[in-house]
């Protein structure tokens, strides 16, 4: 049994503290936030779930020191500010997002649990904290839930079912990914990948998303819960997320056994190899400046 800690009661956190009360593996879940009412709100609501549903899952309102004795911590929270961007948007939070993330860091100093981030830039943010707070288990979700809509995107234009596809979205979880068409297979075999139909796709998908509900929530929730599975032991397997790999930080594969992953990389042809290289330096770009910044004021 593992308890989880929840920083940021927006909406990947609801959507996540609700998953977690369906779960046979947690035994409690910490929730925080900024303003913390919130947070206090959320507790309340998954109580009276808890309640209905007969989940033996515990919810309790806590604060960040509360966090440092939970076997995991999501980081999830969202600082105030009016995206704009009409492309690379994800990116546009990097200078809103990281004096955040790095103050969390610092709390977090000596953390000894694994660490699950979800706020963006994803990918420069997992460095940030891994980088201000010590910890070495620390992984960003982002690539796993873009190689889940690659799956749905390619099973449905070859009118396949989605278990059939095998394949990977690496890199940047942003304008940068690269999907590892070269390696894909469906039902075992290699397959001709309709490249832009699919890219045309990745991209559509989270607009719609966002302009139906809002924000994006189901599918990043998702995407965390299994990370949460695989960092814990709880399940083994293979799964996207960002994390430090011949010095860069990048989403890519990693196979996990008993909580212990292991890169797994797979075959890219000459034009994947210079994309991914293209979004390391992108990401080490990103965050060599906001590290600067963040220098900078806090000197």
């Amino acid at each position: 049994m593992s308890e989880v800690g929840v920083i940021g009661a927006g909406a990947v956190g609801q959507a996540l503290s609700t998953l977690l009360l369906t779960t046979r593996w947690c035994e409690s879940v910490v929730v925080t936030s900024g303003s913390g009412g919130s947070a206090a709100g959320l507790v309340a609501d998954l109580d009276d779930m808890r309640e209905v549903t007969g989940s033996p899952v515990r919810v309790v309102h806590g604060d960040l020191e509360r966090m440092t004795s939970c076997d995991a911590v999501v980081v999830c929270p969202r600082a105030e500010f009016t995206n704009r961007a009409s492309t690379d948007i994800r990116m546009a939070g990097l200078a809103a997002n990281g004096p955040l993330i790095a103050a969390m860091g610092r709390e977090f100093a000596g953390y000894r649990g694994a660490v699950i981030v979800v706020t963006n830039p994803v990918d420069v943010m997992s460095r940030l904290f891994a980088a201000t707070s010590g910890c070495d288990r620390v992984f960003g979700v982002g690539s796993n839930t873009d190689t889940a809509r690659y799956r749905l995107i390619l099973a449905r234009l070859l009118a396949v079912p989605t278990s059939a596809v095998a394949g990977h979205v690496i890199g940047e979880h942003g304008d940068h990914a690269v999907i590892c068409a070269s390696s894909t297979t469906v039902n075992g075999q290699h397959v001709p990948v309709p490249l832009q139909a699919v890219r045309d796709e990745l991209a559509a998908r989270p607009r719609r998303i966002s302009s139906g509900i809002g924000r994006t929530r189901c599918g990043p929730a998702g995407a965390t819960l299994a990370a949460l599975e695989h960092a814990l032991g709880h399940t083994d397997g293979v799964i996207e997320l960002s994390a430090p790999w011949r010095g860069e930080w990048l989403g890519i594969p990693l196979r996990f056994t008993t909580g212990r992953p292991t890169v797994c990389i797979p075959p890219l042809d000459p034009g994947e190899t210079r994309q991914l290289d293209a979004a390391a330096s992108k990401i080490r770009s990103a965050y060599d400046q906001l590290h600067q910044t963040i220098k900078e004021t806090t000197a």
